[in-house]
């Protein structure tokens, strides 16, 4: 039966025993927002007989309010306030601002004025469901009912999410390494800001013998879980290939191609920089395999490494060419992901690569820890969020 208003006021104890009374729905907090009391009056009666809280309030500012300082699980909001009774555009613009919120509970939309068109535009902008007054008491608690049950599945879904990426992050985070072993003629350290839970950036310090050291930094392509499981495939085959072929970069490298290639889809690759230290001749033999050019920090001047390979896993067959520089006392090599360059892309100006030089000849004289932490903090203040992976290798010669 459809009730108007005014008959609302008589909600009936018998409208409150329908299926939809439970005890678990107590704990569900709805705002009601209409202009005219007897429609708040009534739904508020209709809403407390069938379990729910409610709170009301008579306009679009008023619900700005509310959802700004508490927690509702669903709005149940008018389309039509007393400025413009009929074409709905008040709500329609209150639905707006609510959708431009970060987390809003499910809207329901009311109007006594209401047609197909414009509750395909409520839903546009954001409603999730749609009834006309006069309403069916028992029509409107089974949408009510349902989008409240829909929301709290989507929110027991994301917590489900949130814990699993949270179990992905800690897992990641014990794959970097823990400790880092310094040899007698230089000094290192690194550093990884994941732009989400889990990171698609790599870097790893690999044993190679008592007096030398392997270095790799890496970005693999993709963001999110995807990628972080192709990192792991990557660190993997350095880890198990640097074994087999110690002080032998271009067979190393071949190795690696060869299993990630095997390993990932066709369309997944990795930029990588591989550097193996020799500390007793301080030589510096490196590949630098499709990744953003390193930055050498030597006389005073940097230099950069660019790219002399191709990148690892598109391709079955790798060929590359090492190439060595030497390291000398107060030299620093800075490797970092094309997520650092690119900080502040989003906002118009990206750091870029000569930013990143300057800060690095400015940083230099401080050593490798100190260095390091300046660098990011200048990377942080030029651009707080990161849109991607941010990762930097330092290597300080003394």
């Amino acid at each position: 039966m459809l009730a108007s208003p005014n008959s609302m006021m008589m909600a009936t104890a018998a409208d409150s025993t329908t299926p939809l009374a439970s005890a678990s729905r107590q704990r569900l907090r709805v705002l009601v927002s209409d202009d005219q009391a007897d429609v708040r009056e009534a739904l508020r009666l209709l809403l407390k007989g069938a379990g729910y809280a409610t709170e009301t309030v008579d306009s679009p500012a008023a619900v700005l309010r509310a959802v700004a300082s508490e927690l509702f699980d669903l709005i149940l909001m008018d389309l039509n306030y007393t400025r413009d009774t009929t074409s709905g555009q008040e709500g329609l613009d209150l639905l707006e601002q609510l959708s431009a919120r970060q987390e809003i509970p499910p809207v329901v939309v009311m109007t006594a004025w209401g047609n197909v068109d414009l509750a395909v535009a409520a839903m546009q902008r954001g409603a999730t469901d749609f009834v006309q007054k006069p309403w069916d008491n028992a029509r409107l608690l089974s949408t009510i009912e349902k989008q409240a049950r829909a929301a709290a599945q989507r929110a027991s879904a994301e917590r489900d999410v949130r814990s699993e990426l949270e179990i992905a992050r800690n897992v990641q985070q014990k794959l970097f390494p823990q400790s880092i072993r310094q040899l007698a003629t230089i000094r290192v350290a690194a550093r990884c800001t994941p732009a989400r839970e889990v990171s698609g950036d790599y870097y790893d310090f690999l044993e190679t013998g008592a007096d030398s050291m392997g270095f790799v930094l890496a970005d693999v392509s993709g963001k999110g879980i995807g990628a972080a499981l192709l990192m792991a495939s990557l660190q993997s085959a350095f880890r198990s290939q640097v074994e087999i072929h110690p002080h032998n970069v271009p067979a190393l490298l071949h190795a690696v191609n060869r299993l990630f290639h095997e390993s990932t889809p066709p369309e997944h690759y990795a930029t990588a920089f591989y550097a193996e230290y020799d500390d007793r001749s301080r030589e510096l033999t490196f590949v630098n395999c499709g990744h953003p050019p390193a930055l050498l920090l030597h006389g005073g001047q940097v230099e950069r490494l660019h790219s002399t390979a191709t990148v690892l896993g598109l391709f079955p067959e790798y060929r590359c060419t090492a190439n060595s520089v030497r390291l000398a006392p107060g030299d620093m090599l800075l490797v970092y992901s094309d997520g650092v360059t690119e900080a502040g892309i989003n906002g118009g100006e990206e750091l870029g690569e000569d930013r990143l030089a300057e800060m690095l000849l400015s940083s230099g004289p401080l050593g490798v820890e100190a260095a390091l932490e300046q660098i990011c903090q200048r990377v942080h203040c030029w651009a707080a969020v990161a849109h991607d992976d941010r990762t930097i290798l330092l290597i300080g010669a003394v």
